[in-house]
């Protein structure tokens, strides 16, 4: 018999609805595999037992009076600890903001509520969220459900994991160098990295004001188990808010039905190498979705190197002109990171930044030209396997060289989804699904196409240690 807290968020909003489970029971069921996993994962950081208990009689009483229900009504949710919950802190894994409660949702928080999910848990992050691999000042290392020795991946680590695990069906997380994608990647679930400014995001936190790179690079966006419960994530979260003056009121781009599209395959990313299990999984994507009827070709998007020097310089000169405050609020392991990456870059001066914004400018360009033809392009998420706990900072691998197939989608601005692909010497390993600017739909459909496919890797019981 499956167990509640195997199945999807829409499949327990449907069970709600028809009385085959109550909200109450679908919380219990959470709780539970919480208390059963998580004191091994690491991934849960604060559960909200009584509000969400509250919240889900309230949720069972509506349904029990035949209101209208909304299409997330009953089901828990968790939410990265660096996105705001009324009345819990928003620590981002800090020592120093342990105490620092938000008094208000932020906006993604408040939309999910909204669509009728509620939220019953904060995930684990690193300091800042500015790791590949989540280990945070303030609740330590969180452990892959796949395979403890190896990194959840980062930022949303604890997000990724509590969902791979059955801990929860829904959550959300957020993304300035694949902080979305990278843990959806290593632990075998699904997520969204919508286009900049297509979701709102906002902080009551100081500082509130975003500095350059968050502006440009980051998102708030979903992640979850099932391709379908990102959607339903991201149609609640979407849209123009006034606590983020750079979000916007935009018509989105879906593939018609049925439509066979020009699928443009990266198995093998250029700027580094690409662990040859990994390079097949994603090729084998490909193949499959060729005999779908789609037109699938190797092609490469405009300069995809130089991309990577870019986001990594863009980030950069925000690191840097903040290093002085960051060097007094981080650990050792997330300065350790940023030293490594500060040293492999040329210094920040006015006509450098200058420059990177109109190469910027082009390669938006040059890219939405190359959509045209290519409304779809597949990569691998990692290129190269998970790492060991604290490889990223002990010369194990090169960080930059792993996540380079990331870094477009933060830098241009455009939509990006992963979804399983299937497993590789053991482990997950997540196909990317890019699309043009605003065609975040689109990137859905196709990855639930892939996901029709090839399967669902999770929940799964975590291997321990």
């Amino acid at each position: 018999m499956t167990e509640l807290w195997e199945l999807g968020a829409l499949e327990l909003a449907a069970k709600i609805r028809a009385k085959e489970a109550s909200s109450r029971e679908v919380l219990d069921a959470h709780l539970e595999r919480v208390d059963h996993v998580n004191g091994h994962l690491n991934a849960v950081v604060r559960v909200l037992a009584d509000e969400a208990t509250a919240a889900a009689e309230a949720a069972d009483a509506a349904v029990a009076a035949g209101e209208e229900l909304r299409p997330l009504h009953g089901v828990p949710c968790s939410v990265k600890e660096n996105i705001d919950v009324a009345g819990t802190p928003t620590t981002n894994g800090l020592e120093a903001l342990k105490d620092a409660v938000a008094p208000i949702d932020a906006p993604s928080v408040a939309r999910m509520r909204a669509a009728g999910a509620i939220p019953f848990a904060r995930t684990n992050l690193p300091d800042l969220g500015l790791r590949v691999h989540t280990d945070s000042q303030l609740h330590g290392l969180t452990r892959n459900p796949w395979n403890p020795d190896v990194t959840a991946g980062g930022s949303s680590g604890g997000e990724a994991a509590a969902l791979a695990s059955g801990m929860s069906p829904i959550g959300l997380g957020n993304d300035i160098g694949g902080s979305l994608r990278n843990p959806a990647n290593c632990c075998g679930v699904a997520s969204l990295k919508p286009t900049t400014g297509v979701v709102p995001e906002a902080t009551v936190i100081p500082p509130e004001d975003a500095s350059l790179a968050p502006q440009l690079m980051a998102v708030e966006g979903p992640m979850a188990r099932r391709v379908a419960d990102l959607r339903a994530g991201f149609e609640a979260i979407a849209g123009q808010h006034l606590q983020d003056p750079t979000s916007l009121p935009v018509v989105l781009r879906d593939a018609a039905d049925g439509e066979r599209m020009r699928v443009a395959v990266l198995a093998d990313p250029p700027g580094g190498a690409t662990d040859p299990a990994i390079a097949a999984v994603i090729q084998s994507v490909g193949d499959r979705l060729s005999d779908s009827g789609h037109d699938v070709v190797e092609a490469t998007p405009p300069d995809y190197e130089q991309i990577l020097e870019l986001w990594a310089e863009l980030l950069i000169a925000d690191v840097r002109q903040m290093r002085p405050i960051l060097e007094q609020l981080m650990g050792e392991g997330g300065l350790a990171v940023i030293a490594q990456v500060d040293e492999q870059l040329p210094p920040t001066d006015l006509a450098r930044q200058y420059q990177l914004h109109v190469d910027r400018f082009r390669l938006m360009r040059e890219w939405s030209a190359f959509y045209v033809d290519h409304p779809v392009v597949l990569s691998p998420t990692w290129a190269l396997p998970a790492f060991g706990h604290d490889a990223d900072i002990d010369g194990g691998v090169d960080m930059l060289e792993v996540i380079r197939p990331v870094m477009a989608a933060n830098f241009l601005g455009f939509p990006s989804a992963v979804t399983p692909a299937g497993l590789a010497n053991g482990m997950p390993v997540g196909v990317q699904v890019m699309c043009d600017r605003f065609h975040d739909p689109r990137c859905l459909t196709v990855a639930a196409e892939i996901e029709s496919l090839v399967g669902i890797l999770t929940p799964i019981d975590p291997i321990r240690v």
